[in-house]
């Protein structure tokens, strides 16, 4: 292919899904192409292709356009102003229309499916040139096809499986739902057969396209899903072994390694951690960062996230002990000194030097309004996803990716796998060892049984992969909603007196606490869909 993706992704063709007639697919509204017409021309053929990336989740802040994060829905942080996409969530009501990430995304995957079946059935009637390889091209879709149904069985667990594309008729069918292993059965086939299409490498062009490490990838976190407590209630051995065996595939690639410095996680053009992330061009200080990260004190619109004490407080202290630890040296009244220097990289606090002057989040500080959901509610902000050089009043772009997969996760998954299976191995401290010598923080303690490096590997996720699309997912698949999303959720209050400061830990006001109930570790499948099915799909319990 001698085309870049993001080219391509130009040549995106919208399916008419429930509404286009048989044989035609829609280019833009109202606009029908015939599709044999566009499966005769292997340019419009490999442009309706690259589509099925479009359809994947591709931003950290994501419901109601850039307003909300899966990071909200957890213990990470929470919504200033009790945003839809987010509050749906928060109060435990995932089956309204304002709960994008169960509604939307339930749709939203099964049309990128659509487009990645049409593809697959259409393939072999593209009279390819040598600018095409039509092997690379059924070897994305197949990866893609996975992808997207690894993101419907985190949230729902088994789902209704397609393998074609259904006509009118068909698509009025009740279907019914596989069970969860059987979903997971499919997607595993899927990347078993794209890893014998795919290439281990694109040229520099083509950067971002899906990769044989981008495959292993999707299924070492697959397989750690289905290996995890939700799925796998008794611990079967065997399963986390199947997860264990897929994230060493990764690294027995010894293609990946850890970006040196932790802060360049997610700002950097391209990088040996990097094993697929979505392309897209610099960002400047608008959209997302005036709108949702910054607060008017440092020229934004409003800040509609604040980072919860909670994730503050999993930070531990600069010599790898908890601050829980008595022996730690933490000081409540110095709670920022000496902690793991991923906290400087990741949470904007009281005090820190920020585009040019103190941050001042205390009572009565320019950066702490009480009364306004535009600034923080709980006295901290989110620094991982706001690149210093982007200020108000400023031409300054900066990158800031969205990382499907990373070395660190590959090392993690490997760490919590071959933990569950064998214990504390000397491989599972290595392999947390590597991601805490990047951050600047000592190997964990010997000694340790598997109860509590399992703790510690759980922590270290948290801290590692913070505001990055995972802690949520992590929840759900470990049953820990009850206790870390409905625990109590906390803010700082911060007082001044000359130069000196007191903090306190604080509850946060009740509208700012979330419900969860056990039964809500898998989404409900949406209503609509329930109405349109209701002799074929059976809801998930509780709902």
């Amino acid at each position: 292919m001698k085309k870049g993706l993001q080219y391509c992704l130009a040549l995106i063709f919208l399916l008419a899904l429930a509404s286009c007639k048989k044989d035609f697919l829609q280019r833009d509204t109202g606009v029908p192409i015939d599709i044999d017409k566009l499966f005769s021309d292997p340019r419009l053929a490999a442009g309706f292709g690259d589509n099925s990336y479009t359809f994947l989740v591709k931003d950290y802040a994501r419901m109601n356009a850039y307003r909300g994060t899966t990071g909200q829905f957890s213990d990470e942080a929470i919504s200033n102003n009790g945003e839809g996409g987010v509050s749906s969530i928060n109060t435990g009501q995932f089956m309204l229309i304002t709960a994008s990430d169960v509604v939307a995304i339930y749709r939203t995957m099964y049309e990128g499916i659509r487009n990645t079946n049409v593809m697959l059935e259409n393939m072999d009637r593209v009279p390819w040139t040598t600018d095409y390889n039509p092997q690379y091209i059924r070897g994305e879709q197949l990866f893609l096809r996975a992808f997207l149904y690894f993101e419907l069985m985190k949230r729902f667990g088994g789902v209704v499986l397609l393998d074609k594309a259904q006509t009118v008729k068909e698509s009025g069918a009740d279907l019914k739902r596989s069970t969860y292993q059987e979903t997971l059965d499919f997607i595993i086939r899927d990347l078993d057969k794209a890893l014998s299409l795919l290439p281990a490498d694109w040229s520099a062009a083509n950067y971002g396209r899906a990769t044989t490490g981008a495959v292993l990838a999707l299924k070492a976190r697959a397989l750690l899903h289905a290996a995890s407590p939700l799925h796998n209630p008794s611990s079967e051995a065997a399963k986390w072994k199947k997860a264990t065996d897929a994230a060493k595939a990764v690294m027995d690639l010894n293609k990946y390694s850890l970006e040196p410095n932790y802060e360049d996680v997610l700002t950097q053009p391209s990088s040996n951690e990097y094993i697929l992330m979505h392309i897209k061009g610099p960002i400047g200080f608008s959209g997302m960062m005036v709108d949702f990260i910054a607060p008017p004190s440092y020229g934004g619109l409003r800040n509609l996230i604040s980072v919860t004490q909670n994730h503050v407080d999993l930070y531990e202290m600069k010599n790898g002990k908890p601050i829980t630890d008595i022996s730690s040296g933490y000081n409540p009244q110095q709670p920022y000194v000496n902690r793991d220097p991923r906290f400087y990289h990741n949470v904007i606090y009281n005090d820190q030097l920020w585009q040019g002057r103190k941050v001042e989040t205390y009572n009565g500080g320019r950066d702490y309004v009480a009364t306004s959901p535009s600034y923080t509610r709980t006295s901290y902000y989110v620094k991982r996803l706001w690149p210093e050089v982007l200020k108000a009043g400023s031409t300054n772009t900066a990158i800031l990716n969205f990382l499907y997969f990373r070395y660190a996760e590959v090392l993690l998954n490997y760490a919590e796998a071959l933990n569950e299976s064998d214990g504390p191995t000397t491989e599972v401290y290595n392999a947390v060892k590597l991601v805490r010598e990047r951050a600047g923080m000592p190997a964990l303690p010997s000694g340790l049984n598997k109860n509590q490096m399992r703790d510690r590997i759980r922590n270290e996720r948290a801290v590692e992969f913070a505001f990055e699309e995972m802690r949520w997912w992590d929840i759900l698949r470990w049953e820990k909603g009850v206790e870390l999303v409905a625990q109590t959720l906390n803010g700082m209050s911060i007082t001044k007196s000359g130069t000196n400061f007191t903090y306190k830990v604080v509850p946060l006001a009740s509208n700012f606490q979330k419900v969860f109930e056990d039964y809500m570790h898998l989404y409900p499948i949406p209503r609509d869909q329930m109405l349109n099915s209701p002799e074929a799909l059976v809801q998930n319990p509780g709902w």
